[in-house]
């Protein structure tokens, strides 16, 4: 029977010694035990359960509201004042030892070391039964260099737990108790469920088990879980900034909002809390705002001048910085009192992956390994880092055994399980690029995106003088989730089309995103020009930079793909949303909302622009040798462009040039606008501003929606007149070309579509309504160039292969025939014989009689009684011409009707 399950049942009070004892003789190992100790965390569990009495509810001491005010102290950023308090009633010698703990608490946290090992050892002397206060003093030695010692008082804690869960144990020592085990890499189920749950049933109000519960959901990934105990934990009400920034850690990965105003409040009550400083300088690294960070830092320092993240952040920005000598110093004033502590370069290695050094990521995870090979986040962080730089076979390995030493471990279960799903994907080969996808979606596109990835290379790194030296791996994903796991370890993502961390690409296929898909040969394009920038500076380069030149990069390609000017953007340019190039990065990171970051992508691309046109692209190309070389951006801007903030004004005024110049005969304002109008309303608003945008635009809605379409027109037309017909999905260029349609006028129909595809990249129903009007007038030039768009949105349809298919055939284009219609073939099609003779007829119109002779019999095979796949084997196999008859007859063979076929009705194909 298992320990866990016969716990449930007993009499914790009455059968006491009877549990302990049958737990101790009768329950197996739970694993073997990796450390001295051999008693594993079943077996404590077993006592724990017996031993949870009547003292989680048991009255306070004399002193708990002068303790209750200390502590409050200490929440709120009192340090010294608490540390006072404490010592106080420590020398004075009151008989609790939550005040030495309490006191250690405040010296630890400012980095008084060594008067807390004085405290410590001094304690521990009048309460050497207590787990809690040993549990803390594992970190008072390690802090004071006495790494030797601490492998015994791991021994010492862990016997005094045995003997601890024999008799008495109160709340704080089982916590503690469970958090020890958690670090030591024990079942994380089982310590929730016997430690922390069994401490929320005794005592539901007691927030250290809800702190301890959240702690060990994030550290295993599981931000869910961590975030719903942490809602129940505010219903205490308890003034503590711990309970807010471990909200703000399990929500930050799906709310980046929600988690800044978590850290916010917390601060509010603590002002000095050093994990919320230290979550404030980590995103102002993200957001390239380093000064900013180095400021937050420097208060952290003047709370604890030994604090190992201030330090360690500090050689972040020096490595940004390019100051290499510098961040040597940092890391080393961060290890000063702790020499093997893993977590310094854990964090230093984790937040240089963040800025896609990859590659100086993992050496700095491997120093942390090397401090302590146990460090299942530096493990898991490097097998991140090796993924990404695709060295794949190290990768796998050590996510796996990640994923078998720590099973609930949420991030490398998933990435275990997507490695399972994956290997089954096709792989496709050319030039140095290796794609993986879906092999059903391999058949219908796969060449196409070999082809693409080729172009993009050659045209891209000749650009750019870059070469890259290794292969390049695309992954293509069917199933949005498949990709968030791959790309960020965690489902979601939803938004993202594709990322790139260098040498390897991400990317959602058609078949994740709905009916209306993006263009996935712009998002690749995009992509592509990722890992031409990024080889090109050695992954040294913000964001926005890279942003811009690959959004640049698809408008140079394709007039219509990337983002192009709105009315929207033009207002967002003209406006406070206008983001200063030196501050650009921070504009991509928890934007408030999907427009804001769609806009941080144009106005990046839009800077791109003015610094071909004002310095050309060369100078462009030496900012990026400069960040190769490890020169800061913004010293490497200033280089080439001249000062920073004069690039700032000029940018400003060309920014502002530009949405000026768009509907330049419009107007603009929305002062008098009506909050709600129906089309009457409109109509008349619009007769004293005809030509104001907003007003058109609401005007053409309203009749649109009342099935107006001669009203309709009216507005349309004037905005069209104006310039400010756009092509976003549901836009004007869309009614316009509905409208047109239902009126009957097919011409200007044409125009509208023809219009809208030149501005939006993925307009797939007006090309599928360009299709029908193409294959209806006979226009097969027009149907081929219509369908080979549409399968660059959507290739998962057969309706499109079949229009390219028959255009191609029309237009005696056999290849790309021949793509159609094997396409189609894999498309679980309804006449897969119609399909093979015509495949055989495209082959030998390009003088191709194998693979010709091969659809043929292949037709013949699904339907015997194919007469005209028997004509055509025949022709084959005799190797003449059907159209040649009287050349056949002198050469003596029979004509197709002497083959044998049985004298019965032909077999009709659909």
């Amino acid at each position: 029977m298992n320990a866990f399950r016969f716990l449930v049942d007993i009499r914790l009070d009455d059968q006491l010694h009877e549990a302990v004892a049958l737990g101790d003789r009768s329950q197996p190992p739970h694993r073997d035990c990796h450390r001295k100790q051999c008693v594993t965390v079943t077996t404590l569990c077993l006592a724990v359960a017996c031993v949870l009495i009547a003292t989680l509810g048991s009255p306070a001491i004399a002193s708990a509201a002068s303790y209750d005010d200390a502590v409050q102290q200490f929440r709120n950023g009192e340090y010294a004042v608490a540390a006072e308090t404490a010592a106080f009633e420590v020398d004075r010698g009151v008989w609790s030892e939550r005040w030495p703990r309490l006191l250690i608490q405040c010296q630890m946290t400012q980095g008084q070391h060594a008067a807390a090992l004085q405290t410590y050892q001094e304690a521990l002397k009048r309460y050497p039964t207590s787990i809690a206060l040993r549990y803390m003093g594992l970190d008072v030695l390690r802090f004071n260099g006495l790494q030797d010692e601490v492998g015994q008082a791991e021994a010492d804690l862990f016997s005094q737990m045995q003997r601890a869960f024999a008799g008495y144990i109160t709340r704080d020592n089982l916590i503690a108790a469970g958090r020890f085990l958690t670090g030591r890499g024990e079942d994380a189920r089982e310590v929730l469920e016997q430690f922390y749950d069994r401490v929320k049933e005794r005592d539901p109000d007691y927030l250290d088990a809800y702190l301890a519960t959240a702690e060990l959901a994030i550290r295993k990934g599981d931000f869910q879980v961590a975030a719903d105990t942490l809602q129940q934990a505010l219903r205490l009400e308890e003034e503590t900034p711990e309970l807010h920034q471990l909200l703000a850690k399990a929500l930050e990965s799906s709310d980046g909002q929600a988690a800044a105003e978590q850290i916010a409040i917390a601060l509010r009550i603590n002002p000095h809390h050093l994990p919320s400083l230290q979550w404030l300088a980590e995103r102002a690294i993200d957001r390239e705002r380093y000064d900013e960070a180095k400021d937050i830092v420097n208060q952290m320092l003047q709370i604890n001048l030994h604090e190992p993240s201030a330090w360690s952040l500090l050689a972040v920005i020096a490595h940004l910085d390019g100051e290499y000598e510098v961040e040597k110093l940092m890391r080393a004033a961060a290890l000063s009192t702790w020499e093997q502590n893993p977590n310094v370069d854990h964090l230093i290695g984790k937040k240089l992956s963040e800025k896609y050094r990859f590659a100086e990521g993992a050496e700095y995870q491997n120093l942390a390994l090397s401090a302590d090979p146990l460090h299942i986040a530096a493990s898991f962080q490097l097998a991140q880092d090796m993924l990404r730089l695709g060295e794949e076979e190290i990768g796998w390995e050590i996510a796996d055994e990640v994923a078998k030493a720590d099973p609930y471990n949420v991030v490398a279960y998933n990435l275990m399980t997507l490695r399972d799903r994956t290997s089954k994907f096709t792989v496709l080969k050319q030039d140095g690029i290796q794609v993986r996808m879906d092999a059903k979606e391999a058949k219908l596109y796969g060449d196409a995106v070999l082809e693409l990835l080729s172009d993009a290379k050659r045209v891209l790194c000749e650009k750019y003088d870059v070469m890259p030296d290794k292969p390049i791996l695309v992954e293509i994903f069917p199933h949005q989730n498949d990709f968030a796991i791959r790309t960020f370890g965690l489902p979601g993502g939803a938004g993202y089309l594709g990322v790139c961390f260098g040498r390897v690409i991400t990317a959602n296929s058609p078949a994740s995103q709905g009916e209306r898909p993006s263009n996935w040969k712009s998002v690749l394009w995009h992509e592509f020009c990722h890992v031409v920038t990024l080889e090109k500076t050695n992954n040294r380069m913000p964001r926005w930079l890279s942003e811009g030149i690959s959004v640049y990069e698809e408008r140079q390609r394709n007039p219509s793909w990337g983002e192009k000017m709105t009315p929207q953007y033009r207002s967002m340019l003209l406006s406070d949303d206008l983001t200063p190039v030196s501050d650009l990065s921070a504009a991509f990171l928890s934007p408030p909302s999907a427009i804001a970051l769609q806009f941080a992508y144009y106005e990046s691309s839009l800077v791109i622009e003015f610094l071909i046109e004002q310095h050309g692209h060369d100078a462009l190309l030496a900012v990026l040798d400069d960040l190769a070389a490890g020169i800061p951006i913004n010293d490497a801007l200033t280089r080439h462009t001249g000062s920073l903030q004069r690039l700032d004004s000029q940018f400003d005024a060309y920014a502002k040039e530009r949405a000026n110049q768009f509907g330049a005969l419009a107007d603009w304002s929305r002062d008098t606008l009506p909050e709600n109008g129906d089309l009457a309303t409109w109509k008349g608003w619009t007769r004293a501003k005809p030509t104001n945008y907003w007003g058109l635009r609401e005007l053409a809605k309203s009749a649109i929606e009342g099935g107006q379409w001669e009203q309709a027109l009216i507005p349309l037309s004037r905005m069209q007149q104006l310039g400010v017909l756009t092509g976003e999905r549901g836009g004007p260029l869309e009614w316009l070309a509905r409208a047109h349609r239902e009126l009957g006028h097919g011409r200007q129909e044409i125009r509208a579509i023809q219009d809208n595809l030149a501005q939006s990249s993925d307009a797939l129903p007006a090309l599928r309504r360009w299709i029908n009007i193409g294959q209806s007038e006979e226009q097969w030039e027009n149907v081929l160039d219509a369908s080979q768009q549409a399968l660059a949105i959507q290739p998962l349809l057969p309706e499109f292969h079949l229009a390219s298919a028959t255009a191609a055939e029309k237009l005696d284009r056999h290849d790309l025939a021949v793509e159609a219609l094997s396409a189609l073939l894999a498309l679980d099609p309804v006449d897969p014989a119609a399909l093979h003779f015509r495949l055989a007829n495209a082959y030998d119109e390009q003088n191709e009689s194998f693979p010709a002779k091969h659809h043929a019999l292949m037709a013949l095979e699904l339907a015997p009684r194919y007469r005209d796949a028997h004509r055509l084997l025949w022709k084959l196999h005799h190797g003449v011409s059907d159209e040649d008859p009287a050349t056949a007859n002198q050469a003596g063979v029979e004509e197709p009707d002497a083959v044998r076929v049985p004298a019965i009705e032909e077999e009709e194909t659909l």
